[in-house]
């Protein structure tokens, strides 16, 4: 089979939702319908096996992060399909964010009950950033939630995306009786059902005198009046809009029960596109070039200190990876290559031979990688569009064991290529500042200093709400910006200089007192307007 028609059998996204939207629920079943496994349960029993005495196991395995939960694989009507994990906890938001930079297109899961919550609204603009495709899955009809209109209206109003309905409830809650496809003119009918897929349907049109005898008189005449009112409001359903992150297909349904899985994942198969060209820092990559690039967009280290194993996960992005093939590893300048990579089917993980564009690699890592690392078969290029965000939690990194400076700098420095946390330095003192998240990430990144390196240390709260990253077409303005703010000022892992604000007052304050100097709350300053 040619490359070309390997790229075109390839699916690669992101399945994204607030917690327990049902994310979780919904990866299980789209494997269950693909076939993948055979039995519900088997994602969330795969994670990561307790093999030490502690509590930072128990939080790996809350978040759920095994290598072969991260990404999984199964074949659907002749496509290969990659599903990228993504943890839906806030403290892990940063592992989400660069997830996304390496899948074509996005599901995200609403909570019927909940609807839009914040942590589904900071992952939109993260989709909204690189126009990614996304199709809604408007989870849990089967519970008492808002009405399907003013679910509509708040993902539209909140998420800045227009929507289009392509199935619709017929009742909630209680009551629900199931979903009419617009798509396809089909009667999906609701029962409770765990653990078959076998769907009751029925082909009709909104005209069909059936109508009323499948559902009753008053759930028909709701019906006909709600698609009257979709097909007068909202806009026809335009695949190619949905292929620029322009409009997003919406579809209800209740994954627990295995209901509106398939009307879901046969679309997905329908529209959604194959693997997309890629940003670097000197020209877009075409998936359909003969040589091979990727880039490094995860890297997942195990906790237990019997096995330090690290592994690095590469996405494809053109030609084809060979197994035991050197290529050239940019950062570094020097040429690498892996024995033994691997790739994932369900729950399982396999050595590869090759892969292709949107394939998801798995390489064993020996501290080479950091997030962001490009591999190629020669050209000097980056791939971009892998940003680090503003840190919502900061704190000061105190050595407890002066004996031991040596490993802890390894140790913050190594962790925090990861992406477990962001590091910024104090010129001034040499002072060490981690930025998370979430309070979780600290204790992590505590635990995994004293054991995997050696050295113990505290963490002091600093009074910093934002890091700031700043630019200037004014090299002198910027001096004297950064001469002036110098306690304020701190350097990221590339020299970048970022501010750090005690508040947003005080951004709004300096961005109004210095226009020259461009503030940014995110690294990608080459695809990011200043804000």
């Amino acid at each position: 089979m040619s490359n070309l028609q390997e790229i075109k059998k390839r699916r690669t996204f992101a399945i994204i939702s607030h917690p327990d939207a049902g994310k979780t629920t919904l990866t299980e079943k789209l494997l269950l319908f693909g076939g993948a496994i055979q039995t519900a349960g088997a994602v969330k029993s795969n994670k990561i096996k307790k093999t030490a005495t502690s509590d930072f196991m128990e939080i790996e395995k809350q978040r759920g992060i095994s290598v072969a939960t991260s990404v999984m694989t199964f074949e659907y009507k002749d496509l290969l399909i990659n599903i990228l994990d993504t943890p839906g906890h806030k403290d892990f938001a940063e592992d989400t964010y660069r997830t996304l930079t390496a899948v074509d297109s996005v599901i995200l899961v609403v909570d019927c009950v909940k609807g839009v919550e914040e942590q589904t609204e900071r992952l939109m603009e993260v989709c909204r950033m690189r126009n990614t495709p996304v199709i809604v899955f408007i989870n849990k009809l089967d519970r008492e939630g808002q009405n399907p209109f003013e679910l509509l209206d708040e993902l539209e109003s909140k998420l800045n995306i227009r929507v289009r309905p392509l199935t619709w409830p017929i009742n909630i809650g209680a009551n629900f009786k199931g979903v009419y496809s617009l798509y396809e003119q089909m009667l999906y009918f609701f029962k409770i059902n765990k653990t078959k897929i076998e769907a009751d349907v029925a082909k009709v049109n909104l005209e069909d005198e059936k109508l009323e005898e499948l559902l009753g008189e008053r759930d028909a005449n709701q019906l006909t009046e709600d698609v009257e009112l979709v097909e007068g409001v909202y806009d026809a359903f335009s695949e190619e809009a949905y292929q620029k992150g322009q409009l997003a297909p919406v579809f209800f349904g209740s994954a627990i029960n295995n209901f509106g899985i398939k009307e879901l994942l046969d679309t997905f198969c329908e529209i959604s596109p194959i693997p997309q060209p890629r940003p670097t820092d000197v020209r877009e990559v075409e998936p359909t070039e003969p040589k091979f690039t990727g880039f490094v967009f995860k890297i997942h280290a195990n906790l237990d200190p019997r096995h330090r194993d690290r592994i690095a996960f590469l996405r494809i992005c053109s030609g084809k990876f060979e197994r035991g093939k050197f290529y050239k590893h940019v950062r570094l300048g020097k040429d690498v290559r892996f024995s033994s990579p691997f790739t994932f089917m369900a729950s399982d993980k396999s050595v590869m031979d090759e892969g292709f564009p949107g394939d998801v690699v798995g390489l064993y890592d020996t501290g080479n990688f950091k997030i962001g690392d490009t591999l190629t078969e020669g050209e000097a290029l980056q791939f971009s569009g892998i940003p680090s965000f503003s840190p919502e939690i900061f704190k000061e990194l105190i050595n407890m064991d002066p004996m031991k400076s040596k490993q802890l700098e390894k140790g913050i420095q190594q962790l925090t290529d990861e992406g477990v946390a962001q590091l910024f330095t104090l010129d001034l003192g040499n002072r060490k500042i981690v930025g998370t998240v979430g309070e979780l990430q600290f204790d992590v990144i505590q635990y995994r200093l004293e054991h995997e390196y050696g050295a113990k240390c505290r963490w002091v709260p600093m009074n910093i709400s934002r890091a700031c990253w700043l630019t200037a077409d004014d090299k002198p303005a910027m001096d004297q910006f950064v001469r002036l703010k110098g306690n304020q000022i701190a350097y990221d892992k590339d020299r970048n200089p970022v501010f750090l604000a005690e508040s947003e007052w005080m951004i709004r304050m300096n961005r109004e007192n210095n226009p020259a100097i461009h503030f940014h709350f995110t690294s990608e300053f080459k695809t990011e307007m200043a804000l």
